[in-house]
C-alpha cells in the first residue's frame, strides 16, 4: 500500500521536486486518496477534508457525483473518444443541449480539453472573423497556460517565456475609462472573466458588462466572456453573465462541464461567427476535444444542474452564506475586511497579503480546504460544492470562525 512519504519521494524524483518542497514547507504533506461528495480523504484514509475550493469549480457537483459516474461507466461499455474528423452524435447532442441553455443566440460549440485551449480557440475565432489583431484583457487576469491564453493573462505566467504573440493589451479590471482608451478599430475582442477568480474574486458593478458590451459594439469588436470557473450554476444562474443581462459573442466554459470526471471544455459562439469556418471546416481541430466519452458525461452533469429546484437551492444557500459571512466579518473585523460574492462564487478579503495563505493553512488543519488567490493572496477563494448539505455548510462556517479567531490572536 502506498504511503504519503513514499508518494512525496516519487513525486519529487519524477514529477516536480519544487512543488513537493512547497507543500512540505507549508506543513501540508498531503496526498488525496478517496473522495466523495463535498469531501476528500488523505491517502491513508485517516483525515477527511471538506472541499471548499473545488479545483476552481471543477467539482461543482462535489466529487464523483453518482449520476455522472454512472454515465461514464455506461459510456465506457460502448464508446471511446471517437474521431474528431467525423460528424459525431455525442458532440451534436451536447452542443444542442448547450445552445438550449446559453444566453441569446449563442448557438455553436467548438470543443476542447482545457480552459487554455478553449480560450485560444476563442481568440483564434475573434481574430479570424474580424480580421483584426488586437485582444484586450485584464491586468492580473487568468485564462490558462497555453499560447494566446497565456498572452492574455497575468505577466507572472508569461514573462519567463520571452516574446509572445503581439497584439495583446491589458487594462485594470473594472476600469471603463482605461478600457475605452484601449479599444479601437484594430481590436478583435475584449476578453474578461465574468468574475476574475485568480485576481481575488472582484465582482464587477452592475453596469460594467452592459457598458463593455456597448463599447465593443461601437468599436466593432467582439466580447469574449471566460466562464470556465463561474459557469454551470456556480453563481445561482446557469452563467454568471446572466446577472448582467448581457449576451457575449463568445462564451468559454470548462472545469465543471464533466463533473471532474473527464477533461472537456467548450467555446460557444454566436451564430454569425460560425462563418469563420466556412472556407476551411478543419482549420481548427482537437484530437481529444469533445471526446464522445466526455460529451456523454457532460450531458449527465447538465441533467443534474438543470433539474427542477437545483439552481433555486444554490441561490438560497448563497443567501444563507451571505448572512453568515457578514456576521463573521463584523465579529472579526480586525482581520476580515470584505466578503466578495456572486452566488456561491465567494472571496474573503483579509487585511494583509499574508493572511490569505495563513487562513488556507489554518482551515486545512481544521479540516477545510479553501485556497488563497494566486494574484491577490489577501483573498481566500471559497467555493463550496453546489450540492453541499446544510450540515456541511454549517461546518464550513464553524471552521472559518475558529480560524479567524486564531488569525486575530496572531495576525502577523
Amino acid at each position: 500500500m502506498e504511503t504519503t512519504d513514499r508518494v512525496f519521494e516519487r513525486f519529487s524524483l519524477f514529477v516536480s521536486p519544487f512543488k513537493a518542497d512547497v507543500w512540505s514547507s507549508l506543513g501540508v504533506r498531503f496526498v488525496m486518496g478517496r473522495r466523495e461528495g463535498s469531501w476528500f480523504w488523505d491517502l491513508e484514509g485517516k483525515r477527511r477534508i471538506l472541499d471548499c475550493h473545488g479545483n476552481g469549480g471543477t467539482y461543482n457537483l462535489g466529487h464523483r457525483h453518482p449520476a455522472v459516474v454512472s454515465a461514464l461507466r455506461r459510456a465506457l461499455e460502448e464508446f471511446d473518444i471517437g474521431n474528431h474528423h467525423f460528424v459525431s452524435a455525442a458532440r451534436a447532442r451536447l452542443a444542442e443541449r448547450l445552445a438550449g441553455c446559453l444566453p441569446g443566440d449563442l448557438q455553436y460549440t467548438v470543443f476542447g480539453v482545457s480552459g487554455g485551449e478553449a480560450v485560444d480557440t476563442a481568440i483564434k475565432v475573434a481574430r479570424g472573423f474580424t480580421g483584426r489583431p488586437g485582444i484586450v484583457s485584464a491586468v492580473g487576469g487568468y485564462h490558462g497556460h497555453t499560447g494566446f491564453a497565456l498572452a492574455a493573462g497575468d505577466a507572472r505566467y508569461r514573462e519567463p517565456f520571452g516574446p509572445l504573440a503581439p497584439g495583446f493589451t491589458q487594462v485594470p479590471f473594472g476600469d471603463l475609462e482605461a478600457l475605452e482608451r484601449a479599444v479601437d478599430r484594430t481590436t478583435a475582442a475584449v476578453l474578461f472573466e465574468t468574475v476574475p477568480a485568480t485576481l481575488g474574486m472582484r465582482v464587477p458593478t452592475p453596469d460594467f458588462f452592459p457598458r463593455v458590451r456597448d463599447l465593443c459594439d461601437r468599436a466593432g469588436a467582439l466580447l469574449i466572456v471566460d466562464e470556465v470557473q463561474t459557469g454551470l450554476g456556480r453563481t445561482g444562474k446557469m452563467w454568471a453573465i446572466e446577472w448582467y443581462d448581457v449576451v457575449p459573442d463568445i462564451l468559454v466554459t470548462g472545469k465543471g462541464l464533466s463533473g471532474g470526471l473527464y477533461p472537456i471544455t467548450a467555446t460557444c459562439l454566436r451564430a454569425p461567427l460560425i462563418e469563420f469556418f466556412r472556407r476551411d471546416p478543419f482549420i481548427h481541430v482537437s484530437t481529444f476535444g469533445g471526446s464522445e466519452l466526455g460529451c456523454l458525461v457532460a450531458l449527465a452533469m447538465l441533467d443534474v444542474v438543470q433539474a427542477p429546484g437545483f439552481l433555486e437551492r444554490v441561490r438560497k444557500l448563497a443567501d444563507w452564506y451571505a448572512g453568515e459571512l457578514e456576521r463573521l466579518r463584523k465579529k472579526h473585523a480586525s482581520v476580515l475586511v470584505e466578503v466578495r460574492q456572486l452566488g456561491l462564487f465567494l472571496g474573503l478579503r483579509y487585511r494583509s497579503a499574508e493572511a490569505g495563505p495563513r487562513m488556507t493553512k489554518l482551515c486545512f488543519d481544521e479540516g477545510l480546504f479553501a485556497l488563497f488567490a494566486a494574484n491577490d493572496p489577501s483573498v481566500q477563494q471559497f467555493l463550496p460544492a453546489l450540492t453541499i448539505s446544510d450540515d456541511e455548510a454549517r461546518f464550513s462556517i464553524e471552521v472559518l470562525d475558529t480560524c479567524l479567531s486564531r488569525l486575530e490572536r496572531s495576525p502577523d
